[in-house]
C-alpha cells in the first residue's frame, strides 16, 4: 500500500495504534507481576488515546503540535530479542514493550518523512515522541528493577 496521500498515512497510523493498544492489553494479561500489568494497560490505553488523537486530526484536519525531543537511554537496543510467549517473565515483558516503542517511533519518523504536509509532518514527529516517552518509562523501569538486581 502506498503511502502517498494523508488519510492513507493517518488510516495506517490509525492501524498501529490499535494493534499496540491489543499488544499490550494481551501482554498484560501474561504478566504475574501486578505492577507490570498495570503499567502494561495503561499503555494500552494510551495507545486508544493515540489513535483517538488521530482519528480526530482525520476529521478535523487539524494537526497536533510536534512535541519536545525525549531522551533515549538506548537500553533496549543493546537487548536479545524476545519472543511473545505464555511464560513471560518480568523481564523479557519489559524487553519486548521497549522494542515495541522503538519500532513505532521509527514508524512514525518513517511517516514523516514520506509527506510533504507540514501538518501532518508536526503530528506525525509528536507521535513519534510519545512513542519515544513509553520507551524511555520502559528502559527506566528495567534499569531500576532488572539491572540494579545484577
Amino acid at each position: 500500500m502506498a503511502l502517498d496521500t494523508v488519510d492513507k498515512i493517518l488510516d495506517f497510523a490509525i492501524g498501529q495504534e490499535e494493534h499496540a493498544a491489543k499488544f499490550y492489553t494481551s501482554l498484560a494479561g501474561k504478566m504475574g507481576h501486578e505492577h507490570m500489568k498495570k503499567v502494561l494497560l495503561g499503555f494500552a490505553e494510551e495507545e486508544k488515546g493515540h489513535k483517538a488523537k488521530l482519528m480526530a486530526v482525520k476529521e478535523s484536519k487539524l494537526m497536533l503540535p510536534a512535541e519536545q525531543r525525549v531522551l533515549d537511554l538506548k537500553i533496549g537496543d543493546y537487548l536479545e530479542e524476545v519472543t511473545l510467549s505464555a511464560d513471560l517473565d518480568y523481564r523479557e515483558a519489559l524487553v519486548l514493550a521497549m522494542k515495541a516503542e522503538k519500532a513505532a517511533f521509527k514508524v512514525y519518523n518513517d511517516l514523516a518523512s514520506a509527506t510533504d504536509d507540514p501538518g501532518l509532518k508536526a503530528t506525525l514527529l509528536g507521535l513519534a515522541q510519545e512513542e519515544a516517552k513509553h520507551k524511555l518509562r520502559f528502559e527506566i523501569e528495567y534499569d531500576d528493577e532488572i539491572l540494579k538486581e545484577n
